[in-house]
């Protein structure tokens, strides 16, 4: 009796001191709003803490693949977190939002979705992007890339040699932490166009309003599916967090900051 006694108050205490650690959420740089607001409300109606950390998705997925303590890892795409699993380090992944990319042009700058592929091609156009293989935002440029070949020749390498890759690589210069970084570059004059994902719309709309998205053509149109896994040895406290992320209420904050939510139930439903 002694003993059961002993193991169901170190079970007990081990239960509270899990439930004061924080979960660690590693997230895309592009969810750093939607999944804060997310935990947020994880916080309020869990009461359970969440540490979040965000930046580009392959440079958060070397490090945990290195080691680093994560818990749940929330990529802007499927590959990082599949390799992941691969590497058996995480459980199965989970496609949880989507989005797109598109172009966002600095104020007066004249560009229609009709002419955005010779705006690009334009020497005198400054082409910013973020940086491929660190961030999926720069991998889904080069596919823009790969595209236009089909509607120009050439075009593939004169936009990889002009693209300029200010963002989302290890030696990247900061953003400023209450701007948003697609906008703050347009606004300071590095890019005159850059392709970014759709969801930048909603804050740069409130910063820089004389800035405008482009949308691309159905031609060179490329989409961005984001994955989800919980890495293993994670907490109880990580799945509900990865469970409330894909819930009705998860899904509407996502879908609230522009992002496509697979799971968010349907109106009238």
């Amino acid at each position: 009796m002694r003993r059961l006694i002993l193991a169901a108050l170190f079970g007990l205490s081990c239960s509270v001191a899990q439930a004061e650690q924080p979960v660690l959420l590693h997230a895309a740089g592009s969810l750093r709003n939607a999944l804060t607001e997310v935990a947020q409300a994880f916080e309020a109606t869990a009461k359970l803490p969440v540490k979040t950390s965000f930046g580009p998705s392959g440079l958060l997925r070397e490090n945990l693949s290195g080691g680093q303590a994560a818990e749940v890892f929330a990529s802007a795409n499927m590959s990082h977190p599949l390799a992941l699993t691969q590497e058996g380090k995480a459980g199965p992944v989970v496609l949880f939002a989507r989005n797109e990319t598109c172009a966002f042009a600095r104020t007066g700058l004249e560009v229609t979705t009709q002419t955005l592929l010779a705006r690009m091609l334009d020497p005198a156009i400054k082409l910013g992007t973020s940086t491929p293989k660190a961030d999926p935002s720069g991998d889904y440029a080069w596919q823009i890339f790969a595209k236009a070949e089909a509607l120009q020749p050439g075009a593939k390498a004169a936009l990889e040699a002009k693209a300029l890759q200010l963002v989302g690589g290890p030696n990247s210069a900061p953003t400023p932490a209450d701007r948003n970084g697609t906008g703050h570059l347009l606004a300071t004059g590095a890019a005159d166009l850059f392709l970014g994902y759709c969801t930048n719309a909603l804050p740069i709309a409130r910063e820089q309003p004389g800035q405008r998205m482009v949308r691309l053509p159905p031609a060179l149109a490329v989409g961005a599916d984001y994955g989800m896994t919980v890495m293993n040895g994670a907490s109880n406290n990580a799945y509900r967090l990865a469970m409330f992320i894909l819930s009705p209420e998860g899904q509407r904050i996502l879908a609230k900051h522009g992002f496509t939510a697979p799971t968010a139930p349907r109106e009238g439903s």
